[in-house]
């Protein structure tokens, strides 16, 4: 049997932070970072939650939040005796918002918390799934959290909230909403309704990330690319993702390559091998994963005479894309050294194989598949 059920309550348009004003009488925390406070949006969030009865803001938020910053927030929680966490911010706020509302509930401190998450980034769909991602930094390891508490009760999308991203940022966020849903797509978990979700996130993004990331005050880009991250997080919320993610926390464990960059890094390698294609571009073997990808190849666009000539379309729009956002396409163009990189490629291959995401990939991996898609990003 499968289910299919979205929990968190979206709520888009103008008015959405509105909603911020039915907490009344709750003791509220904002997990946010110093940059929010300085521009001032935490301090326009916390005015909308002017009927709470104690509004107090964490500050800490640092990217790829470590286990001593979620210690940190879980006392902060503790001391505001906390009943509503609103997380403002990238992935990582409400990464870690999420975490720390876990570790207070799975340790018995305390319970019956509410998590609203307002993104300020179009990517990591965080505020409608049931993930997030902690890092060990002394042992240089990402670790995906699966956990339906982790859902948010609340996603507030306010396209104006993203409008001051950066163009780089744009871009890195973008590529982790394509990620998302192509993954979902091509899940061996995937289904009708997972696939409706991710076909019109995919259909958005390769339409509107180009226009976000040329001109960020494009209100209705920003609009569609933040409907996108949302739509690719149900859809993978549903039925996980892939051995792009699998690699991807490896890259940005050890590297400290941002999330979103990483997985724009690998993806046209991933896809040529989901499709089964062999280093030359040509179709070993039609299969069903490969049938999928031309199908979204055609829908945002693209033409080819058959199911190998649409799949190499998308990989070749993929790499069109890195180089038009000027993203890195090599780990030699993202700062890592070829030294570096040998001292953890093995480990690296066998954390991507046990990496929760891997599961779900289309095709089977091993060893010399993830050093094979490792090789695509390995020229110096």
């Amino acid at each position: 049997m499968q289910t299919f059920y979205v929990k968190t309550k979206v709520c888009s348009g103008d008015g959405a932070m509105d909603i911020l004003g039915n907490f009344a009488g709750r003791n509220a925390v904002i997990f946010t970072d110093a940059f929010m406070v300085k521009s001032g949006v935490a301090a326009r969030v916390a005015g909308k939650l002017s009927n709470c009865a104690d509004v107090r803001i964490f500050d800490e938020i640092k990217p790829d939040p470590p286990i001593e910053l979620v210690a940190n927030g879980l006392q902060f929680l503790l001391d505001a005796n906390a009943d509503l966490v609103v997380a403002l911010g990238g992935g990582s706020s409400i990464d870690a918002a999420k975490a720390t509302i876990l570790m207070a509930k799975r340790s018995g401190a305390k319970d019956n918390i509410s998590l609203i998450a307002i993104p300020t980034t179009s990517g990591t769909g965080s505020e409608v799934t049931s993930f997030a991602v902690i890092t060990d930094r002394e042992k240089g390891v990402k670790y995906p959290l699966v956990d339906e508490e982790l859902l948010p009760d609340y996603a507030i999308m306010d396209p104006a909230l993203v409008v001051s991203a950066p163009p780089r940022i744009t871009a890195d966020t973008g590529f982790d909403v394509i990620t998302h849903a192509l993954e979902a797509y091509i899940s061996t978990n995937a289904n009708d309704y997972s696939d409706a979700l991710a076909e019109k996130a995919l259909e958005l993004a390769f339409a509107y990330l180009p226009k976000a990331y040329a001109d960020g005050n494009d209100l209705e880009a920003r609009e569609k690319m933040h409907t996108a991250s949302c739509l690719a997080g149900m859809a993978f919320n549903a039925v996980s993702l892939g051995i792009n993610h699998g690699i991807a926390h490896q890259l940005g464990a050890r590297f400290h390559i941002p999330h979103g960059r990483a997985n724009a890094m690998l993806l046209p390698h991933v896809v040529r091998f989901n499709a089964n294609l062999d280093a030359n571009f040509g179709a070993k073997q039609e299969t069903a994963a490969s049938l999928r990808i031309a199908h979204i190849a055609r829908r945002i666009g693209l033409s080819g005479d058959d199911t190998n000539a649409l799949v190499l379309a998308l990989v070749r729009h993929l790499f069109y894309m890195l180089k038009m956002t000027e993203t890195p396409a090599t780990l030699n163009e993202a700062g890592v050294t070829k030294e570096a990189y040998e001292a953890v490629k093995a480990a690296m291959i066998d954390a991507a194989l046990k990496d929760a995401c891997t599961a779900t990939n289309p095709r089977p991996v091993t060893a010399d598949d993830v050093a094979s898609i490792l090789a695509g990003l390995a020229r110096w």
